[in-house]
């Protein structure tokens, strides 16, 4: 065995809750996708959370998946290296690229959820961190904890476009 692994059957459970993709030349690596479409940027940070825009990247389970039909390749091969390495390389190449994509879109969500958070709160970036190292547990929760103990913010609506006519004015 080349890869420890969770156990396969929570691999293979959130695996299944994964959307299935079509053959992609230009991201082949990718076989899988989240259930849900994340939603708009305009959208209120709630509706985001419910949805589960925030949460843990599918690409670990994607990854871990991949770590386990390696690991099949590997027992079929064992003692001929040589022959793993023509089998399996297709599938480290998609491990490597799974992991990449893993580690960018993670960061890209928490980074996300920090401005969120900031622009929807009266909370620092300071404070933001030091209470979510405190606070363990989920998304939702931390919310309603800091729309209880920050308060939220009120966002104005921007006035964009060609002002309203004065209808007092008479033209002569």
């Amino acid at each position: 065995m080349l890869y420890k692994n969770l156990n396969k059957k929570i691999i293979h459970k959130n695996i299944n809750k994964l959307r299935s993709l079509n053959y992609n030349a230009y991201r082949w690596w990718r076989q899988y996708d989240s259930p849900n479409k994340p939603l708009d940027k305009k959208s209120p940070l709630w509706d985001k959370i419910l949805n589960g825009d925030f949460e843990f990247s599918h690409f670990y389970w994607q990854a871990k998946f991949n770590e386990i039909e390696i690991n099949k390749i590997y027992s079929q091969c064992n003692p001929d290296l040589s022959l793993f390495n023509e089998r399996a390389s297709l599938q480290r190449a998609r491990r490597k690229r799974l992991w990449i994509d893993f580690e960018k879109d993670e960061k890209n969500r928490l980074e996300q959820l920090q401005k969120e958070f900031i622009a929807n709160f009266f909370i620092s970036k300071k404070e933001y961190e030091e209470e979510l190292i405190e606070f363990g547990s989920s998304i939702k929760n931390f919310y309603i904890y800091c729309e209880n103990k920050f308060g939220k913010r009120i966002k104005k609506l921007s006035k964009r476009g060609r002002p309203k006519k004065l209808m007092n004015e008479s033209i002569t």
